[in-house]
């Protein structure tokens, strides 16, 4: 299959759809590739370098899109393109479903297959396709970048000879994919961070980042605002008037703001009011992530900056990833490829469009003259359901009582294996020479010695340090050296292979550990 890359004609988009590296992947599956010319210059790639990587550069548009099979792009169509669509042709591209269907129709009546990229399933096959994601990422980071751009201040706090510089205190409101970036950003930038979002699961997972979670005073069930997919839910009004309380009490003490909350096929929910941004200091930012949906702050306005009267900067781009277009083309031509890879499953150049796969009839919103959006859920769910609650909690008299039935059925097994063992030598001790008994009571000590060392190794200690814990499993050494100088020919040989053996175990184990230490260090 021929696959064209246009050049985007939306003003001010940097992106491209593949680059040189991803194209010679694209080859590697039988696939030969055709770029616009001039279509990566704004992200940094020339057509020489395409060129370099075996594309074949074409002068204008309208020639590429009639000599493509698959026509993959950044940006939702506009008329002009959808005009170009030809039948049996593939566009693979953001377009942008929800409310678009004139586009879908066209799209229809051409003939062509249309896959919408923000459609990816969010299950774990998806994720190297999952171009909302990537994109998520970059914008979340450049939020930051943005923010500090906008804001007079240091990020992290500094005692200097002139004086104490307190840190920032930046606030992010939505812990997915774009949220997380901006808190590992801000955090590594050295703010408080404080962090919120409606699902309370993901509040180890800020606070493993070293941000703080913002909790409310509300029942779980009612907090629970996950959904199907990945992403959040709508709330309840109980709920969204808590959270509202809650941002209204900090507000004053914040000083940068990023509003990252989007809900699936619905214009953004407000959550930054008016109130909220006279509250705040002057010379505060916030930085609107939600802007192209409408904004979850009530003063957004769409792809500008405005400072409002109180002194309050408001960023509402909505072209994050396209301001670092070269890292961005990069995250989203790998999206495409492994999306391709899928199609090419046999790597022969031959697309099949299996619309029994979860990912690609997920992603397809028209194929066949038919429009199949939306598609049905996926089978495999990106969040898996909750648990069921547990029983009340057990009394303090209940915990004490089952230690006590613990400690003693363990001291009766105890007891018991002692007693074995004692007969046991009782009846090796009648029968055997004294000379085998004293190497069987070396070879029993040795025995119980070294698993008394490994059993008080910590389990949580025998994954990363599973090298070392075997060099210290070869405390049996010590037994087979004090079994060496015996006159007996068969125990020296088989001290010594028990040396060998322990040996090996202990220096294997500690080279292992050092390789396993070289993958970590730092070149």
């Amino acid at each position: 299959m021929r696959i064209g890359v246009p050049r985007e004609v939306l003003e001010g988009e940097a992106r491209v759809a593949i680059t040189p590296e991803s194209a010679v992947q694209l080859q590697k599956l039988g696939h030969s590739c055709l770029i616009e010319a001039g279509a990566g210059a704004r992200a940094g790639f020339a057509d020489a370098d395409y060129a370099a990587a075996g594309v074949e550069v074409v002068k204008t548009a309208a020639a590429l899109w009639k000599g493509s099979d698959i026509v993959a792009k950044v940006r939702q169509p506009n008329d002009t393109e959808l005009k170009r669509l030809q039948e049996g042709q593939t566009l693979i591209s953001f377009f942008g479903p929800v409310g678009n269907d004139a586009a879908m129709e066209r799209a229809r009546k051409s003939g062509a297959s249309v896959i919408a990229m923000e459609m990816i399933p969010r299950i774990s096959r998806a994720q190297k396709m999952d171009a909302l994601s990537s994109m998520a990422n970059i914008a979340g980071y450049r939020a930051v970048i943005e923010a500090g751009n906008n804001f007079g201040r240091f990020f992290t706090g500094q005692i200097t000879a002139a004086g104490k510089v307190p840190p920032a205190r930046v606030l992010v409101i939505g812990a997915g994919v774009a949220g997380l970036a901006a808190i590992g950003t801000s955090t590594s930038l050295g703010a408080v961070t404080l962090a919120f979002d409606v699902r309370p699961e993901v509040a180890e997972q800020v606070e493993s980042m070293g941000a703080e979670f913002v909790y409310l005073d509300f029942s779980e069930d009612a907090q629970d605002g996950a959904a199907t997919g990945g992403y959040a839910s709508v709330s309840s009004p109980e709920f969204r008037e808590a959270q509202l309380a809650k941002f209204r009490e900090l507000a004053p003490d914040i000083d940068i703001v990023i509003t990252t909350a989007l809900i699936p096929n619905r214009e953004a929910p407000e959550l930054w009011t008016e109130d909220m941004v006279k509250a705040m200091k002057s010379g505060s930012v916030i930085v609107d992530l939600a802007a192209e949906k409408g904004g979850n702050c009530k003063l957004t306005v769409k792809d500008e900056k405005i400072v409002t009267e109180n002194g309050v900067t408001i960023v509402g781009y909505t072209d994050f990833p396209s301001r670092m277009a070269a890292q961005a083309s990069s995250l989203y031509a790998t999206n495409i490829r492994h999306l391709l890879s899928d199609l090419t499953p046999e790597k022969d150049g031959e697309v099949r469009h299996d619309m029994e796969d979860d990912v690609i009839r997920g992603a397809t919103i028209v194929h066949k003259g038919e429009i199949t959006y939306p598609p049905p859920p996926p089978k495999v769910q990106a969040i898996a359901a909750k648990p069921k609650q547990s029983a009340a909690a057990p009394t303090a008299e209940e915990v004490r009582a089952q230690e006590a039935a613990a400690f003693k059925a363990q001291t009766k097994r105890q007891v018991t294996l002692l007693g074995a063992s004692a007969a046991a030598m009782l009846i090796v001790g009648a029968v055997a020479p004294v000379s085998f008994l004293q190497h069987f009571i070396v070879f029993v000590l040795a025995i119980f010695v070294g698993f008394q060392v490994i059993w008080g190794v910590a389990h949580s200690l025998h994954t990363p340090l599973m090298a070392v814990t075997n060099a210290i499993s070869s405390i049996i050494i010590l037994g087979a050296l004090m079994q060496i100088g015996s006159g007996s020919y068969l125990v020296i040989l088989l001290s010594s292979l028990a040396v060998f053996m322990a040996g090996v175990n202990i220096f294997g184990g500690f080279l292992v550990t050092r390789r396993m230490l070289a993958m970590f260090r730092k070149s």
